[in-house]
């Protein structure tokens, strides 16, 4: 059984990966360009891949494939309806990311709302020495305590992100689905939930429905000038109306850890204003907490060995 890991770098060298049990040859590359994807993938019957897309074209030339086992929970990167032509299973990794994702979200939220960048640059440029005075208020310190925290996505991370905005104060509202009524008592209408936050976090899943669903015309809807938090996916946003928005003051910072493109260009809109103190961007690392890549890796080679023995799960329909 040849199992071939496409990108292996996307996990942390310090996190292992418990072999299977049954009878195989486990190849691993660091990353994979698109190119390479057919040829790397020759023999395999079972392909590992966290961010290397696989396409309809890869496997039309691929007939001995029988599983695509996804190093994430997002599943974009694959052609689902091709797989399903072909007879490819597709599982993903579910459940790992409990902590680590919200931990990331409120990190943001707190290092923003407080204004711990701006602060830590006043320090280092001396403006605390010129004070003269045990204190300053160069910028505005705002607490989570009392505010309203505006959730888009109800899923576990979305649930647990509630969970800890209560154990702060806040007043967690799940937004209804962009354009859609009559979801039930969790939801608050898509447009008051953009009118009455402070802070937007989102946690959706990157669909030809969610993309793109924050942009202009929710940014000018948002009257409390909000705090937006992605820690999702980048194409959930439109990146030139955000940086629009917070030029216009439409909203009051953005924590994001997920672009549209990653690596991005240099001329990534967002790129452009991360220097600001109201802007941080992490190079999507909200996930990867040492606990939650090795709970992510373990899982992984557990869908692998339930598939091989015949009781394949967490499979993507």
């Amino acid at each position: 059984m040849k199992i071939v890991f496409l990108d292996r770098e996307t996990l942390a060298p310090q996190i292992s990966l418990k072999r299977p049990a049954f009878d195989h040859e486990l190849v691993e590359f660091d990353r994979t360009a698109p190119e390479q994807v057919v040829s790397r993938l020759q023999g395999a019957r079972i392909a590992i891949t966290n961010k290397v897309a696989i396409t309809a074209d890869a496997l039309a030339q691929l007939p001995q494939l029988e599983l695509i086992a996804v190093a994430a929970t997002g599943t974009d990167c694959i052609d689902k309806a091709a797989c399903a032509k072909h007879g490819v299973v597709v599982s993903n990794i579910r459940g790992y990311a409990v902590n680590t994702v919200p931990e990331h979200a409120f990190a943001l939220m707190l290092a923003l709302r407080r204004n711990l960048i701006a602060y830590r640059d006043d320090v280092l440029k001396g403006e605390w020495q010129k004070s003269g005075q045990f204190c300053f208020f160069n910028h505005a310190i705002r607490d989570l305590g009392g505010a309203t925290l505006g959730i888009i996505g109800e899923g576990v991370l979305g649930q647990r992100v509630a969970e800890i905005g209560k154990a702060f104060g806040m007043k967690p509202v799940f937004a209804a689905h962009k354009g859609r009524d009559g979801l039930g008592p969790l939801y608050t209408p898509w447009d008051e939930v953009l009118a009455t936050s402070d802070v937007i976090t989102i946690h959706s899943p990157l669909t030809p429905q969610t993309r793109g669903m924050l942009s202009t015309a929710e940014f000018r809807a948002m009257k409390k000038r909000p705090l937006i938090v992605n820690t999702a996916r980048g194409g959930l946003v439109d990146e030139a109306a955000l940086v629009e928005a917070l030029d216009e003051g439409w909203i009051s910072g953005a924590g994001f850890d997920v672009l549209s493109t990653e690596p991005p260009a240099p001329d990534n809109p967002l790129m452009r204003v991360a220097g600001r103190p109201n802007v941080i961007v992490t190079p999507h690392v909200a996930w990867a907490s040492d606990e939650a890549q090795q709970s992510l890796a373990d899982q992984l080679m557990d869908n692998i060995a339930s598939f091989v023995s015949g009781n394949a799960v967490n499979v993507v329909s």
